[in-house]
């Protein structure tokens, strides 16, 4: 059994009650106090540079490829002609950089409320975001998400929520309000996409998102990535009035990645796109209990939320 060595710092993140992840750090980039959170960029031997919001593990450079192709493509691949695209959060610039890969995409706009985390990100995970920023369609507007939703003119064909955990400033973006505010903006076969936490360790937050998504489109599908970073399977979902993932076949999956000339993935292809759907039993179990649909009145219970995060991070 690896011993940890004493001389690093290392990071202990509480999955669930008696669990959790470790990550061993030697040494810290950049730490600092944006206007919303605690920031930090730090060196790890396992996954290289890592980032943390409020003690809290965002993604790393090895590992990003698991949350970010899978939060895009899926989505991105079942919409025939994907052209003008939203990101909600994702300061760290992966899921733009996913987007800007279909040559399909004339515009990406990137909804970040911190613009602490995208200039660290530019500075420091330039293997996360891969130049994104500099690409002329990528458009960054610095302020809060679901103002610019619920303000927005334009329509998209995809919308990527690719949030903090539901606490704080995010928490409000979990909300039918907010869904039904993004449905709004969304072409008659645009996709919303967004990580739904996790049937393992928190399946009452699972359920009650999808049963929310589920309140405002009549498509909703769920589904997981294991995620080595978070310790866990990672649930996922795709929303739409019109579109469904599971309506495209492999071969039409593999004919428009190429088309469009997406490459350089790690994880998705045209086989993993419909294995990421098939639920095992106990997700169906998760969503299977009667679940409260979450709305401005009846959140997320915040301090829950957090015990059950608890976090640790020592030298």
């Amino acid at each position: 059994m690896l011993q940890p060595d004493r001389t690093e710092r290392f990071h202990l993140e509480r999955v669930a009650e008696g669990w959790g992840t470790y990550v061993s750090i030697s040494h810290t980039i950049v730490h600092q106090q944006t206007e919303y959170q605690t920031l930090e960029v730090v060196d790890t031997p396992r996954f290289g540079r890592m980032l943390l919001l409020d003690g809290i593990v965002m993604t790393s450079e090895r590992d990003e490829f698991f949350y970010h192709e899978n939060i895009v493509h899926p989505a991105a691949i079942a919409h025939p002609e994907p052209r003008q695209a939203l990101v909600i959060g994702g300061g760290d610039g992966g899921s733009s950089e996913e987007l800007l890969k279909h040559n399909t995409i004339e515009r990406v706009v990137l909804a970040e409320i911190d613009a602490g985390v995208i200039g660290a990100a530019r500075k420091y995970l330039q293997t996360v975001h891969r130049g994104a920023f500099d690409d002329p369609r990528l458009e960054v507007r610095i302020g809060d998400g679901r103002a610019f939703v619920e303000s927005a003119q334009q329509r998209f064909d995809l919308i990527v929520l690719d949030l903090t955990d539901p606490v704080g400033p995010s928490a409000a973006l979990y909300t039918r309000e907010f869904y039904a505010a993004c449905a709004a903006i969304l072409g008659e076969r645009g996709v919303l996409s967004l990580h739904v936490e996790s049937p393992v360790s928190q399946p009452q937050h699972f359920n009650r998102i999808i049963r929310t998504l589920q309140a405002v489109f009549p498509i909703v599908r769920p589904y997981l990535v294991y995620i080595p970073l978070y310790g866990t399977w990672w649930g996922m979902a795709t929303a739409s009035r019109g579109t469904d993932p599971l309506g495209i076949s492999g071969d039409e999956v593999r004919q428009r990645l190429a088309a469009r000339g997406v490459a350089d993935l790690q994880f998705y292809n045209d086989d993993t796109h419909r294995a990421l759907f098939a639920l095992p039993n106990f997700a169906r179990s998760a969503l299977a209990e009667a679940a409260e649909i979450l709305s401005g009145e009846s959140g997320l219970d915040e301090m829950s939320y957090l015990d059950e995060k608890l976090i640790i991070s020592r030298r």
